[in-house]
């Protein structure tokens, strides 16, 4: 009988273990977390390996940049403005398709046509000749007619959103298909449950239209598209899809789709569609969806939107081109984390599903996946479990190292002559973890918990805190949680117009002076600096070393902020800076906190609703002219405090109304002339929402007398005048609904 030591014994079974969790992982019968990432980052590792480096000259994108911005005004345009852009790429340029990377849910906000119809029905109902001028003006005025007419006249193609609110705007375009193509057998698939469309005219004038959701795996990067997506009762195309059909002549769609017995069920797979029964096939994965097959930047061409609006291209320049109208420009937000580049574009991810369809370099994941990953890791398993050890070290790496360059060898030759993408991470991972144990076996397994603890959270959190994790390092881990926290969001008032007047180095040790000095305030209430964004901090309490006084210790900061703003004037006049104003928003609550990111870049964050309602409330400051704003949550927390309620609001992207107050200091520290002028303002604010104008104006016209700085009584002496001119609805709440914040 062999003898077996102890650590023999141990390592046997650890070998044995890890066969069984990689083939466990490999069958689908379990996931094991890291090794889905893992093969993530083989993709991404491979993506960027076989980039293609030459430029597609079919596809054109029409980009909506900063200097288009600044030329032709913030976006969105007014819809004539389209109109012409439509009609220079076909008229002038003799494009082939032209689809637009966003939706258009509501009618053109600046077309004055509203404004003249509401005075030809009202005042100026009876003036013959105002009538006949509106008569003869009014097609110009219908920018939406003008637009839709454009798109008639085209091969055009909108995109449209989905999303997994309730909420629906606008019409979409007819489906794909119904559900019920797909009763047949159970299959896996995107939905959505909401959409924002386009209206209806510009919706019935344009040839085609898809949905311009690109799926986010867990790891935050984007890495394919739903090439069909399920909306209520039907499935919508792809943008993507819609414009290859429409450039190769209005193709029509043919699915492949396989149909096994499982059990008393049947299981449905869309292997793929092929457009117009031609060599253009797209292959889906389990949940029909296809890779997106991305090129090198600089691989498709950038045309500025307004020089195509003022023609100042060469009138042969995009002939006959495929235009995709997109926006590189930062502040429309619309980039992705991809294995290609960290912030792509979203337009190139449409640009490149097109590019590698037409070129059938559309990657797949073979059907026998699960059998080649079984299989590869018991050969490479079995084989270096028995003979690994038996080898001295130097043979045992070349070893590997032949092993490993097969391995890779066998996976680059699939991935670039068949678009095939096999398993690796499992592989890898069975050959390292068997090196590992022969080789350096105990070496990784001292590593202290406690210096992770700090190489981890060193960067995150104030030295001290980090001393105090340091003492059970067991109790912390960068893995998402969800946690009753506190977020708080600061912003420098008017930064813009103060950056422009000084010289980079000079606003750089501007900013860097005050970042300095709103960093220590933080830190000094045990808070967490999250990131800056520019002008503004981000910075949370709660985690990772849990606080029970969360939202005490971030009041008190947010405070402690305008007070050393305060401090820093006579710094800033000394340097001739001007002197900064912040805006700050505060709320608690129920969040995601952990290590996120892409593969490229990642932090400990904060994330959720409760975060969004601090950031939108940071906005509001400037609105209601006070420096901090801080939610009912925050009320509820922290007693013993004096409040001034300001307004009840409902900001974007929340239904319900929320009370949203300004902290004024601890109870006993306010003096009482101002204890008085809050109860005064608490008084109007009750007869406000009663609608007893004539009271709240009095209470109001008194407390502005006396505070003619306090933006926050005009402002309602403003709304008095309006609702007492335009009284608001039986339904009205008192809630003051803000669209864009």
């Amino acid at each position: 009988m062999p003898k077996f030591s102890l650590g023999g014994v141990v390592r046997i079974a650890i070998e044995l273990a890890l066969m069984a969790c990689l083939l466990t992982d490999a069958a689908g019968w379990i996931e094991i977390p890291a090794l889905t990432q893992l093969e993530r980052w083989a993709y991404d590792a491979r993506v960027r390996l076989f980039l293609p480096r030459t430029r597609d000259p079919r596809i054109v994108i029409v980009d909506i940049d900063e200097r288009s911005l600044k030329a032709e005004g913030y976006w969105p345009w007014s819809r004539d403005k389209l109109a012409l852009m439509i009609h220079q790429l076909f008229g002038r340029y003799g494009v082939r398709v032209v689809a637009f990377d966003t939706a258009f849910p509501e009618a053109d906000p600046n077309a004055g046509l509203p404004v003249l119809e509401a005075a030809a029905h009202g005042e100026l109902r009876n003036d013959a000749a105002f009538q006949a001028f509106f008569e003869r003006i009014r097609p110009s005025l219908d920018h939406d007619r003008l637009f839709a007419e454009e798109i008639h006249k085209h091969p055009v193609i909108l995109g449209f959103l989905v999303s997994a609110q309730a909420e629906r705007s606008a019409v979409l375009p007819p489906p794909a298909f119904p559900a019920s193509a797909l009763a047949d057998a159970q299959y896996n698939y995107f939905s959505a449950t909401g959409y924002s469309g386009n209206i209806a005219p510009l919706q019935a004038a344009a040839t085609a239209a898809g949905h311009l959701y690109a799926a986010l795996d867990p790891d935050g990067v984007t890495r394919s598209v739903p090439i069909f997506m399920q909306v209520g009762d039907d499935f919508y195309e792809a943008l993507s899809l819609a414009v290859l059909r429409v450039y190769l002549g209005n193709a029509p769609i043919k699915l492949e789709r396989t149909v096994v017995a499982s059990g008393a069920r049947n299981v449905g797979w869309m292997r793929s569609v092929n457009i117009g029964g031609g060599p253009v096939r797209i292959p889906l994965d389990e949940r029909m969806a296809a890779l997106i097959p991305f090129r090198s930047q600089g691989s498709y061409r950038y045309v500025s939107a307004t020089d195509v609006i003022r023609g100042t291209l060469g009138a042969d320049e995009l002939n006959d081109r495929i235009v995709l109208v997109g926006t590189s420009a930062r502040g429309l937000v619309d980039v992705r984390a991809t294995p290609a580049l960290e912030d792509l574009p979203g337009v190139e991810i449409h640009a490149s599903l097109i590019s590698g369809a037409l070129d059938n370099a559309v990657k797949s994941r073979p059907t026998e996946t699960i059998a080649i990953a079984m299989l590869t890791v018991l050969l490479v398993g079995i084989a270096f479990a028995v003979f690994l050890r038996r080898l001295s070290a130097l043979a045992a790496t070349l070893a590997v190292a032949g092993v490993l360059a097969v391995l890779l060898g066998v996976n680059a030759w699939a991935w670039q002559a068949r678009n095939l993408v096999l398993p690796l991470a499992g592989p890898l991972v069975m050959l390292a973890g068997l090196y590992f144990l022969d080789v350096v076996w105990g070496y990784f397994a001292e590593t202290r918990h406690r210096r992770l603890l700090t190489e981890l959270f060193g960067t995150y959190v104030p030295k001290e805190i980090v001393a105090e994790m340091a003492e059970h390092p067991e109790e912390y881990s960068m893995h998402g949680q969800s946690l009753d926290m506190t977020v708080l969001f600061a912003d420098i008032r008017d930064f813009t117009s103060i950056a422009e007047t000084r010289t980079p180095q000079d606003l750089k040790d501007l900013i860097n002076t005050f970042f300095t000095r709103m960093t220590l305030c933080i830190q000094d209430q045990r808070g967490i600096v999250d990131k800056y964004i520019g002008d503004a901090i981000m910075a949370f309490w709660g985690a990772p070393v849990r606080d029970a006084e969360h939202a005490r210790h971030a009041l008190e900061c947010s405070l402690a902020m305008q007070k050393a703003l305060r401090e820093l004037d006579p710094v800033f006049a000394k340097k001739r800076w001007p002197a900064l104003h912040i805006g700050v928003g505060l709320n608690c609550g129920t969040m995601s906190v952990g290590d996120m990111g892409s593969h490229f870049r990642r932090s400990y964050t904060v994330m959720g609703d409760a975060v969004n309602l601090a950031s939108r409330l940071q906005d509001l400051t400037k609105e209601y002219g006070v420096g901090v704003l801080v939610s009912e949550n925050i009320v509820r927390a922290v007693q013993h405090f004096v409040y001034r309620e300001v307004d009840k609001v409902r900001v974007k992207g929340r239904r319900g109304g929320v009370a949203i107050f300004e902290p004024i200091g601890a109870e006993g520290e306010v003096r009482s002339d101002t204890l008085l002028e809050i109860a005064r303002f608490h008084e109007a604010l009750a007869h406000f929402r009663a609608r007893r104008w004539d009271e709240a104006e009095a209470l109001l016209k008194e407390l502005a007398a006396a505070a003619p700085e306090v933006k926050l009584y005009r402002l309602y002496r403003e709304r008095v005048a309006q609702f007492r001119a335009s009284p608001p609805g039986v339904d009205w709440d008192g809630v003051f609904g803000f669209s864009t914040r």
